[in-house]
């Protein structure tokens, strides 16, 4: 800094004494020149360090959920069914199905000639009907075969040589020509196939005398513990020693040569019987 000569400094008291303004005292004022006026104005303000970046604002929230239905909360707040319990509820098909086959009795299968009648009678059901109530051919059911076989060998002479054999043997009535509501005439209704090997058939005579057998006391109605127990007895029960015969090897054309008391059947059509008292 550059120091003022005295002179100045006493010519400067002078003048501001004379103006009144300053004192006389020997003090040296510094005048205000000595210090420059912009020396605090000019001088630079501390070195800061690198301004501070405002931290970004924070990202809303996710919306408020939307409150539940009256349905989906009264199915949250519903009480689950416990682990035990779902196992227990699976099983139970299981369960029904094991007390289904232990209190239901197995059926009873028929064997001998009956047995083997209900099966060969499935060929037979189409024309006749699976329960013998008819169609094409007549009515088995509710004693209608009874009524036109009072005699089980006219019926198996019949079915051995079909309606086909009747006509050309002239035979018109194949069964009771005192039936209750009219004989039934050969070819009136539908056409009976033979069924015996030796007119065509396909059946041998140990299965003819099983359908038959099948269609008399299955379909047909017959008691074998009654009006019909003897016949069912010697012809279709499972000691049934006819039809031993005939598995043996035994032909009906010729049974009446073997046991006492039938029909002969022969081997050709013939009329048949009318009942007997």
């Amino acid at each position: 800094m550059t120091e003022i000569p005295e002179h100045l400094l006493k010519r400067s008291r002078e003048r501001r004494a004379a103006s009144g303004v300053g004192g006389d005292d020997g003090g040296a004022a510094t005048p205000a020149t000595t210090t420059p006026a912009t020396a605090a104005s000019t001088t630079p303000a501390a070195t800061a360090g690198p301004v501070e970046r405002a931290a970004a604002p924070a990202p809303a929230g996710p919306p408020p959920a939307k409150p539940d239905s009256a349905v989906v909360a009264a199915y949250k707040s519903r009480r689950r069914i416990p682990f035990w319990a779902m196992v227990a509820l699976a099983a139970l098909p299981v369960w029904a199905f094991l007390y289904a086959r232990a209190i239901t009795q197995s059926p009873v299968q028929a064997a001998g000639p009956l047995g083997i009648g209900t099966e060969v009678y499935g060929g037979c059901a189409s024309c006749h009907g699976a329960d013998g109530g008819g169609g094409v051919g007549y009515q088995f059911s509710e004693g209608e075969v009874l009524k036109t076989f009072p005699h089980i060998e006219d019926q198996l002479r019949f079915v051995y040589f079909g309606s086909a054999e009747y006509n050309i043997a002239g035979v018109q009535i194949y069964g009771n020509p005192d039936r209750e509501g009219g004989a039934h005439v050969t070819g009136v209704k539908g056409a009976m196939p033979a069924q015996g090997p030796t007119a065509g058939g396909s059946l041998t005579d140990a299965e003819i005398l099983g359908v038959v057998c099948h269609e008399r006391f299955d379909l047909g109605g017959a008691d074998p513990t009654g009006a019909y127990a003897d016949e069912y007895t010697e012809w279709c029960s499972e000691g049934s020693e006819i039809f031993a015969d005939l598995e043996g090897g035994g032909q009906l054309a010729t049974l009446h040569e073997r046991f006492d008391g039938i029909l002969p059947i022969g081997d050709v059509p013939v009329a048949g019987s009318a009942a007997t008292s």
